[in-house]
């Protein structure tokens, strides 16, 4: 997964962003990209969570998002979220716009993405390790739900380590039916 680092992002320059609703076996996804990459990512995008997902956007770029889902690079986005659902993608290869999350959690995250592939889960603490901060899995269960990617940035593959799923900022029903598109889980009986 590639990902450009344009900062923090300061809301000094406004900065433009595109956004679509896509619909998925999860419920509807909002995905928000600027030219920097994917920004954004938000579960269950009805209505009024989509319209609190667009107006913390619209004050963290400086600028109000437009609803364009062919503006690149959400266009791509869109495509492989879709391929990733159809069971055609097991790896994102979208540039990723970092800078709705800094410190810690983007290091815990950068890390996830890069190292804890498709059909792999990870426990908290062994993730807290791998940044070289032994005893952290708390502040990785932080930086998990301050996640501004998930899906693309696999949080749901973050698991107790005894086995159990822990929590999950789109709901455990949710992380269950990822985990089970991965084939980490079976799939849920509905």
């Amino acid at each position: 997964m590639n990902g450009e680092d344009p900062g923090d992002g300061g809301g000094r320059v406004p900065r433009r962003a595109a956004w679509t609703v896509l619909g998925t076996d999860i419920g509807p996804l909002l995905l928000a990209a600027t030219e920097n990459g994917l920004v954004n990512v938000v579960f269950h995008a009805g209505d009024a969570v989509r319209g609190r997902a667009l107006a913390r956007l619209s004050a963290r770029l400086g600028a109000e998002p437009r609803q364009d889902a062919d503006a690149p690079p959400l266009a791509e986005a869109r495509s492989q979220v879709e391929e990733y659902f159809a069971g055609r993608r097991r790896d994102f290869t979208l540039p990723l716009d970092w800078s709705l999350i800094s410190g810690f959690p983007r290091e815990v995250l950068r890390a996830l993405a890069s190292d804890v592939p498709y059909g792999t889960v990870v426990g908290y603490g062994d993730l807290a390790r791998r940044v070289g901060r032994p005893g952290g899995a708390q502040a990785v269960g932080l930086a998990m739900g301050a996640n501004p990617l998930p899906v693309v940035v696999p949080c749901h593959r973050v698991v107790e380590s005894d086995g159990g799923l822990g929590g999950f900022g789109g709901g455990l029903e949710t992380k269950r039916t990822l985990l089970a598109l991965e084939g980490v889980l079976p799939a849920p009986l509905f």
